[in-house]
């Protein structure tokens, strides 16, 4: 049996894979093929470790050599097969075993590519496919998946429509790698804020923390790391710029801008956000319950529709907010 070099120096370029490895993985391959075809055969098979391959690097020729044994058993020394004696079901199985071996390398090598792409943003092009739920997503070296629960209610995906999103996880399907990627997850906010605004990817201001309710409105707690600077100015941008900038990322979801604050009445207060609080105080510090008070007539709007911005500024806060009208102190 001979090996086309050629051929195998093309791989070796064309894969990126050193050519040395390339041999190894045929010499792997041919044994494997021997072992299958002599138990196939029904022949005296030899161990895995005992059957012996090897490529010459200058001719191509393929040698198999096995242990040859005496009358008793006893390993005396090694014979070569005749490769011939493969069959084309051998030589079937020996490409088979070639050719998923550099699979293999190829999806391990495009796996720890988009490894390093975990928890970023990546940008690509809606795909067309037969399942309507599953949007796929070419990243260029291979699509990604978009499965329902990732999409956010409302937005549509057609195809050829290019789109960012958030990489939630890389694994290695049977199929090859398997990306997941999502639409909604709050990482998705962050990681385009931290695109929009150098100063939190310099350290200088910092995320606090981030609720999201997808498609419809993120609250965001910022801080500043350095004296003298506007943590919610600079994420707002000049003319509200770079927080509209995300928002048209995300189809014009509301963003609110907050002041992070360690005492957490006042935190809760500016998580509260567009309602103006007037009084904010500790009910049980240990549980973090706070009742807030409110004009009586922005008690609709501190809640927000179906409860949504009192929802949202927990989420934000990690407080149990108690909202009130300031009527209530009348009574």
């Amino acid at each position: 049996m001979k090996i086309d070099l050629a051929m195998l120096r093309g791989l070796e370029r064309e894969r990126e894979i050193p050519f040395e490895e390339l041999a190894e993985i045929i010499e792997q391959a041919i044994q494997s093929a021997y072992i299958r075809h002599a138990e196939n055969q029904k022949l005296s098979v030899p161990p895995e470790d005992q059957v012996r391959v090897t490529l010459d690097r200058k001719t191509g020729e393929i040698s198999v050599l096995v242990p040859e044994l005496d009358d008793e058993g006893r390993v005396v020394g090694e014979a070569y097969v005749t490769t011939d004696e493969f069959g084309r079901v051998a030589s079937g199985a020996a490409k088979q075993v070639i050719n998923q071996r550099l699979r293999d390398l190829s999806d391990d090598a495009v796996l720890g590519t988009f490894k390093d792409k975990e928890g970023q943003i990546v940008s690509g092009v809606v795909q067309q496919n037969p399942n309507p739920r599953m949007v796929h997503v070419d990243l260029g070296e291979l699509e990604a998946i978009l499965p329902p629960e990732e999409q956010v209610p409302g937005e549509e995906y057609p195809h050829g429509m290019r789109l960012r999103v958030y990489v939630t996880s890389v694994s290695k399907g049977t199929k090859g790698p398997q990306v997941v990627v999502s639409r909604t997850h709050p990482g998705l906010v962050r990681k385009l804020f931290e695109r929009e605004v150098p100063e939190l990817s310099e350290g200088l201001v910092e995320i606090v923390s981030l609720a999201r309710e997808a498609g419809h409105r993120t609250k965001v707690a910022v801080r500043a790391k350095q004296s003298g600077i506007n943590a919610k100015g600079t994420c707002i941008g000049e003319m509200g710029s770079r927080v509209r900038a995300v928002m048209s990322e995300l189809g014009e979801e509301k963003i609110d801008i907050i002041d992070y604050s360690s005492e957490l009445p006042r935190f809760v207060a500016n998580a509260l956000s567009p309602a103006k609080v007037t009084d904010v105080f500790m009910l049980n510090e240990s549980l973090k319950q706070v009742r807030a008070l409110v004009p009586d007539f922005q008690l609709s709007l501190a809640i927000g529709k179906e409860g949504q911005n009192a929802r949202l500024a927990a989420k934000l806060t990690g407080a149990k907010i108690d909202i009130q009208p300031d009527s209530i102190m009348n009574d």
